[in-house]
């Protein structure tokens, strides 16, 4: 891939960007500078997703064009060294291994500080951990975390989120290496409430490796001080909060998710979350993700001012 440095990024004034000082050392590749810059040309407010583990950006495809639609700008970051397409990362699962949770945070944000307006961030399962951290940097107008996994203070670990994680964590050498997931483990983790064509239509379109090291940090978060899988839930610049879960979720079950909940309430700013009857996992990418992104939209259009594009 083709990178860029993100250090030596101004916005378009001339100007750091929005949120503080700039993330040094990290790049971004073309077609990431080239999503920023539409950004900030269109005058839009700007929604950043965020795909979780196993996933690509690709998942988000047809949330953008509804989120487009409704007069946003789209982008769609991957996570350090992400392939384009499934086929590719299918054929090189390696690019995937070593990457831990603030590694791909810092990346997110290095993407984000580059926008002149502060973004929805919207994010799925780790891309839901990443939104919480993110919008706990101050750097979201409004963020939608979907079925996010678990960080620190999070202390249930329901056993469909244990098996879930068992994929990689019964071998302490996952850690460096990249995992996937078997269609039968797909089956269970994502695509356990839709049929089984369904099911397979899914996996072939969206599966892919996922880095080990995300899994083992959150599964020791609540054992180390130190963890990366941690969130500031109470800083006063982290905005709206939508947290959205799914009540058939083996990956991320209502009780880790309502935990999360429990914690990000304390916070001075709107804080809600909503359960999806009859969801699991594979609630954004499935044949009912209209219905969880409208609910995203509709939280997000409270927050956040729609202006005409102009690119």
């Amino acid at each position: 891939m083709k990178h860029e440095a993100i250090a030596a990024s101004l916005n378009s004034s001339g100007n750091a960007p929005q949120g503080g000082e700039l993330t040094e050392g990290l790049t971004i590749t073309d077609h990431e500078a080239a999503q920023v810059q539409r950004a900030n040309t269109s005058g839009a407010t700007p929604i950043v997703f965020v795909h979780g583990l196993w996933l690509l950006p690709s998942s988000w495809d047809r949330w953008v064009t509804l989120f487009e639609e409704a007069g946003y700008v789209a982008l769609t970051p991957g996570w350090p060294d992400d392939p384009e397409t499934v086929t590719e990362a299918r054929e090189h699962p390696e690019v995937f291994a070593g990457k831990g949770i603030r590694e791909i945070a810092d990346y997110e944000e290095a993407i984000i500080r580059r926008l002149n307006r502060k973004p929805v961030i919207m994010g799925h399962s780790f891309g839901g951990l990443l939104t919480m951290i993110l919008a706990g940097r101050g750097l979201a107008a409004a963020s939608v975390a979907i079925s996010p996994a678990p960080f620190r203070g999070v202390l249930p670990l329901p056993i469909p989120a244990l098996r879930t994680a068992s994929v990689a964590l019964r071998n302490p050498a996952n850690w460096n290496r990249a995992v996937p997931l078997s269609y039968e483990q797909f089956r269970y983790s994502f695509a356990n409430a839709v049929g089984e064509d369904e099911a397979k239509e899914l996996y072939l379109g969206y599966s892919v490796p996922g880095a080990g090291e995300p899994l083992f940090q959150a599964a020791s978060a609540n054992l180390n001080p130190w963890s990366e899988a941690q969130v500031d839930s109470m800083n006063p610049d982290r905005g709206p909060m939508l947290i959205i879960s799914a009540d058939s979720d083996h990956t991320v079950p209502w009780a880790i998710a309502n935990a999360a909940y429990e914690k990000e309430k304390r916070n001075q700013g709107v804080t809600e979350i909503v359960k999806m009857p009859g969801r699991g996992h594979s609630l954004t990418i499935d044949a009912g993700w209209r219905e969880v992104a409208e609910k995203a939209l509709e939280f997000a259009g409270r927050f956040t001012t729609i202006t005409a594009r102009t690119a």
